[in-house]
């Protein structure tokens, strides 16, 4: 029996020698890793079909490592991490809005960016400050945005477009009578995404300065009562509620060429160009008392390596092959997202969303930026059909800051 216990533990030994370590590939015989399937949570519409075309130029000069797209949204994927990694579930690298950092960081859900000091010297400043928390980096940025001001040039000309609010005010009552079946301007009133800049001004901003002071939203002080009562009183000027300005609706309302102003994104460009609307972007309007334009949310998009990979090198090395000039060019051929790297993209409409970018600030990524969205949507709302904007705002305050 001894000598079969002790043949047994040798033939294991030599197994396990054979078997590498952990769940990891073993080298082959040529000093290369076997293969390695690279599972990548993206969205639809775009950022699928980078993944797939990014997939198969990395598989080119690393045949070893083939690239699986999951559609997990990328507004989803922070929760969905929760719960599909530590069951064993979960992807190798997936998408996620910076401003879920604080939560995926706390939740030990994703890992350090690898080489920070490179990374942070090959991206947008901006880009790099997002994805850091507590003075570590995580992830890598691979789209920057904000929204601006867009335009039809075929109901409002170049010259024309509002440089403050109260001038877009004025300008929209006037068209509104002349064009009653069209609307001046639109957006969706019942989004915190938006309707953030209106309070603004003074800068004063979301969690104070550098977005980190868990003390207070910084939603309820006289900056952003005032800014927010402005908000209020555009209704006058779209007498709709806010249940019926959704962003879909108000996608719908500028493609068909039946609004002259509307704020969004680059990721609405080439839908409005397909539409065949003859279309400008300029930078917000500033809010009263103000000389700037109004400060809008900056997002950065990123690619986050799970905690949960037996393949972190490989993944990490994928998300920084994203980073390429190459892949940055596909990445806003696909999709028009704004390119994380300092280069140039052919589009007529960039000057427009860099000069808002110069007065846009990064969502706070703390944790307490999970409960802003919901809350801060729903007093927007509120606001919008009339309710008491400052009681609002302190129910806001309460509900984010416990």
């Amino acid at each position: 029996m001894k000598k079969m216990a002790a043949l047994l533990a040798a033939v294991c030994a030599v197994l396990i020698g054979f078997s590498g370590c952990g769940k990891k590939d073993a080298p082959s015989a040529s000093g290369s890793k076997g293969k390695v399937t690279l599972t990548v949570w993206e969205s639809v519409n775009g950022p699928d079909e980078f993944i797939r075309q990014a997939g198969l130029a990395y598989t080119k000069t690393h045949p070893n490592v083939e690239i699986e797209f999951v559609n997990v949204e990328v507004g989803d994927a922070a929760g969905q991490i929760a719960l599909d990694g530590p069951a064993g579930f979960g992807p190798d690298l997936f998408a996620a809005p910076h401003d879920k950092l604080g939560e995926l960081v706390t939740g030990g859900h994703v890992v350090e960016t690898v080489n920070p000091a490179e990374v942070s010297k090959e991206v947008l400043g901006t880009c790099s400050q997002a994805l850091t928390y507590e003075g570590k980096m995580f992830g890598y940025p691979i789209s920057a945005e904000t929204y601006a001001l867009f335009y039809n040039k075929d109901l409002i000309s170049e010259n024309d477009v509002p440089k403050t609010w109260e001038s877009l005010a004025e300008w929209v009552k006037i068209f509104n009578i002349r064009n009653p079946r069209k609307s001046g301007f639109i957006m969706d009133v019942g989004s915190g995404y938006y309707t953030i800049i209106f309070t603004t001004s003074e800068n004063n901003r979301l969690f104070g300065s550098f977005g980190t002071d868990t003390t207070k939203s910084y939603l309820n002080n006289a900056a952003a009562v005032k800014g927010m009562k402005f908000f209020q009183s555009l209704h006058s000027i779209i007498d709709v509620p806010a249940s019926d300005l959704s962003t879909a609706v108000c996608d719908a309302a500028f493609q068909s060429g039946n609004a002259a102003m509307y704020i969004t994104g680059l990721w609405n460009v080439k839908s409005f160009e397909d539409a065949g609307i003859n279309f400008g972007v300029a930078p917000l309007p500033a809010l009263p008392g103000e000389e700037n334009p109004a400060a809008s949310f900056s997002g950065i998009r990123a690619m986050f390596v799970s905690s949960y990979t037996d393949h972190s090198e490989e993944a990490a090395d994928f998300a920084r092959f994203l980073l390429t000039p190459e892949m940055q060019q596909l990445r806003f051929n696909l999709t028009g997202a704004m390119p994380s790297i300092d280069t140039n993209v052919n589009s007529k409409y960039m000057a427009g969303f860099l000069k808002q970018l110069e007065f846009a600030f990064p969502m706070p990524s703390i944790p307490e930026m999970s409960a802003f969205w919901d809350t801060m949507d729903n007093a927007s709302k509120n606001i919008w059909d009339g309710a008491d904007v400052q009681k609002e705002l302190d129910a806001c305050n309460a509900a984010i800051i416990k």
